[in-house]
C-alpha cells in the first residue's frame, strides 16, 4: 500500500478472523517497526510475543479492574482515568461490579498478541519533576508501537494499541518476567480483521491547529 493510504486507514481493530498470523509475518512487522524514532537512538523497547494460552488468560484478571473503572466512568459521563478532573465514581464498587468489557476476550485470543515494554533507565523523561502525569517518556516507545500497527496494516492485518495492563503493572511484570525498571507500555493484538475499514472519521486540521499561541488564529490554507 502507499504510505498515505496506510496512514489514513490504520484503524483500531478489535475483531479478527481465526486465520493465523505466521511468525514470519510478525518478524517482518517488527523488522520495519524497529526504525521508529526514539530518544538518543537507545531503542529501549522489548517485545514479548505471547503465544501461551495460559499466559494470555492470566492477563485477563489484570485488565479487568482497569476496564471496570473505565466503564463506570464512561457511564457517569466522565473522561476515564484522566488526571485533571476528580472522579465521582466509587472506584472500589466499580471494580467489585466486575462488568464484562466488550472485546476483552477477543483481544487476548487474537491470532497474535504482543506486549511492548520500555526500559525506563534509558529514556529521557524531561517532565519527571513536573507536578503532573509524565508523558514525555512515551516519545521513545509509542512511535515504535505505532510503526507496528502501520506495518501490520501494510500486511493486510489489523491491530489495536491497548494500555489497560498498566493498571496492574507489578502483577503483569511477574506474569511475563518483566524487570521492574521496564514499564508495560502496550498490549497489541493483531490479526486479520473481520471487517476492513477504509474511511476513518477525524477532525480537520483547522479544528486543532493555531498560529503562534494556543488560542491564536486558526491555521488554514
Amino acid at each position: 500500500m502507499e504510505l498515505h493510504d496506510v496512514m489514513r486507514t490504520t484503524f483500531s481493530c478489535r475483531e479478527w478472523t481465526d486465520e493465523a498470523v505466521s511468525d514470519d509475518t510478525i518478524h517482518r512487522i517488527l523488522d520495519v517497526a524497529r526504525f521508529a524514532p526514539n530518544g538518543g537512538n537507545r531503542q529501549g523497547w522489548k517485545v514479548i510475543v505471547v503465544k501461551d494460552k495460559a499466559v494470555r488468560s492470566a492477563l485477563v484478571p489484570l485488565v479487568k479492574p482497569t476496564t471496570s473503572v473505565y466503564l463506570a466512568q464512561v457511564a457517569a459521563g466522565e473522561a476515564p482515568w484522566n488526571s485533571i478532573n476528580p472522579t465521582s465514581v466509587d472506584l472500589e464498587a466499580a471494580v467489585a461490579a466486575d462488568p464484562d468489557f466488550p472485546g476483552l476476550e477477543e483481544m487476548v485470543e487474537a491470532p497474535a498478541v504482543l506486549v511492548v515494554t520500555v526500559d525506563l533507565s534509558v529514556v529521557a523523561s524531561f517532565d519527571k519533576d513536573l507536578d503532573r502525569v509524565g508523558v514525555i517518556s512515551g516519545a521513545s516507545i509509542y512511535p515504535f508501537v505505532w510503526n507496528i500497527l502501520l506495518a501490520a496494516r501494510n500486511e493486510g492485518l489489523g491491530g489495536v494499541l491497548t494500555t489497560y495492563l498498566a493498571g496492574k503493572e507489578p502483577e503483569v511484570q511477574k506474569v511475563l518476567g518483566v524487570p521492574s525498571h521496564h514499564a508495560v507500555a502496550a498490549m497489541v493484538p493483531i490479526g486479520h480483521p473481520v471487517k476492513q475499514l477504509t474511511k476513518l472519521k477525524r477532525l480537520p486540521v483547522e479544528d486543532f491547529t493555531t498560529v503562534d499561541t494556543f488560542d491564536g488564529a486558526t491555521f488554514t490554507v
